[in-house]
């Protein structure tokens, strides 16, 4: 299988824990998409469930699909989170927020009594950090919120590139909640726990791409197998 068909077998074994009545987190991204597809493919075919997207392109692939919506306004409790990681550690220790949807994806995950992280292969890695870690920020004081991460980091190790990130206009990329996202090149984060409280921490930062005890559950795809890990 190449990697995306991976990403649709990993995403077909979460929908077999989607039960009738489940108010579900929808995911952002390549893999979260595939799984959109197939909880969309179910609701046609009779299932009953109702669902919070995480993003703005994932409510608009949810209602193309037919799959009804809630808030959390409206459902603050949720069943069942699945949704994809640009890198997953053996802990289930995630880095997200490639696709610029961090906060609100955390936050669903963090209102459902459990999170299934999907994913090919290639995201599972010994120790988080080679893929930049994505850090949303406020505009305002952009400057000294730059600094000041610079600074937590420094306290913890080696620091690495800071990186505004900009869309293919060349200007800052905005995400959904008017945020702009710092994406820092740190290699190896030595301790994901103390990184994820000490970037919190800052004001400034609205959220970062550090999910720790969120995923019980990891789906991996491979050429060959599917395999599931848990915490």
């Amino acid at each position: 299988m190449n990697a995306d068909a991976q990403k649709r077998a990993a995403a077909a074994r979460a929908v077999e824990f989607v039960r009738p009545g489940m108010r579900l987190g929808l995911g952002t991204g390549s893999t979260a998409k595939h799984f959109v597809d197939l909880v969309g493919e179910r609701v046609r075919a009779g299932l009953d469930v109702v669902a919070v997207p995480t993003s703005e392109a994932t409510r608009a692939q949810a209602v193309q699909c037919g799959i009804p919506l809630t808030t959390l306004d409206e459902t603050p409790a949720l069943d069942l989170t699945v949704d994809g990681a640009d890198e997953i550690g053996p802990d289930l220790a995630l880095i997200k927020g490639g696709g610029g949807a961090l906060l609100r994806e955390k936050i669903v995950a963090a209102a459902s009594a459990r999170m299934i992280v999907i994913a090919d292969e290639s995201k599972w890695v010994e120790a988080l950090g080679r893929f930049p870690l994505p850090i949303e920020v406020a505009p305002f004081g952009f400057g000294a919120t730059e600094k000041a991460v610079h600074k937590v980091i420094s306290a913890l190790q080696q620091p690495g590139p800071l990186a505004l990130r900009c869309a293919k206009d060349g200007h800052a990329f905005v995400t959904d909640g008017g945020h702009w996202i710092i994406d820092a090149a740190l290699g190896r984060i030595d301790d994901p726990r103390a990184m994820a409280h000490a970037l919190a921490a800052v004001p400034g930062v609205m959220e970062h791409g550090l999910f720790v005890d969120l995923a019980q559950m990891a789906i991996i795809s491979g050429p060959e197998r599917v395999r599931i890990v848990e915490r």
